[in-house]
């Protein structure tokens, strides 16, 4: 298996177990489609990817109903989309995608947070070349799927990686690939179950123990704030 496999095993893991938080990014992330492309998902490709990852993540119909009307009403601000970098203890490289209505409020936390911790705030590309941004389609798992006749199906498409697990087959490529990878699947009529980014680490570092627990404190700070959207870090 490849680099994607091993990073979406290791995260499935450890992060996005809080429900709660997981509804809160959704929610914003209905918000920010809506916003950029109109309410109709039938003309809104990136509203409909939202959609699929709401159902898949069992979010609640009145809160996507809530989510919806929120967007739709024209004194709600829309959320920009801001990344912040630096570095934890021990050399581990953060990188953070947040969603906010006050860029001032998120910049100092997250500063506060990184302070806090041992760590440093960077400046804007000190780590992000040390991640690849990918995007991911999750499929259904059929029987008579020939995965690697799939792959080279949609080879031209951008996929990068294609593999199996126990929620369905997953799909691995560049981020840019996302629009044309989620029209070929449509076209075929593949239910896409979910979809999303990632950012995965060129390259990581193993800790001790002890020197994961500190990594880990400034992690869930940085997580448990209502701004952020993903953390990625270069810890194996």
């Amino acid at each position: 298996m490849g680099r994607a496999f091993e990073f979406r095993k290791g995260r499935k893991l450890k992060r996005w177990s809080a429900m709660a938080k997981t509804f809160t990014r959704i929610g914003k992330d209905i918000v920010m489609a809506i916003k950029e492309g109109g309410p109709n998902p039938e003309t809104n490709s990136r509203l409909r990817a939202v959609m699929q990852n709401a159902k898949a993540a069992n979010m609640p119909k009145e809160n996507v109903e809530r989510a919806i009307k929120r967007a739709t009403d024209k004194d709600t601000e829309n959320y920009k989309e801001v990344i912040f970098e630096g570095y934890g203890p021990h050399g581990i490289a953060f990188l953070i995608e947040c969603a906010t209505d006050n860029n001032n409020r998120t910049v100092a936390n997250i500063r506060s947070y990184f302070n806090k911790c041992n760590g440093t705030m960077g400046t804007s590309g000190s780590v992000e070349f040390m991640f690849d941004h990918t995007c991911n389609f999750r499929i259904p798992t059929v029987a008579d799927r020939d995965l690697e006749e799939f792959e080279l199906e949609l080879i031209d498409f951008g996929i990068d990686e294609i593999f199996e697990d126990e929620d369905g087959v997953m799909i691995y490529a560049p981020f840019e690939s996302f629009g044309a990878i989620q029209k070929e699947l449509e076209s075929r009529h593949i239910e896409i179950l979910s979809s999303g980014f990632d950012r995965i680490p060129q390259v990581t570092k193993e800790l001790s123990e002890a020197e994961q627990a500190d990594v880990d404190k400034l992690l869930e700070k940085i997580e448990e704030d209502d701004d952020v959207q993903n953390v990625f870090t270069t810890m194996a």
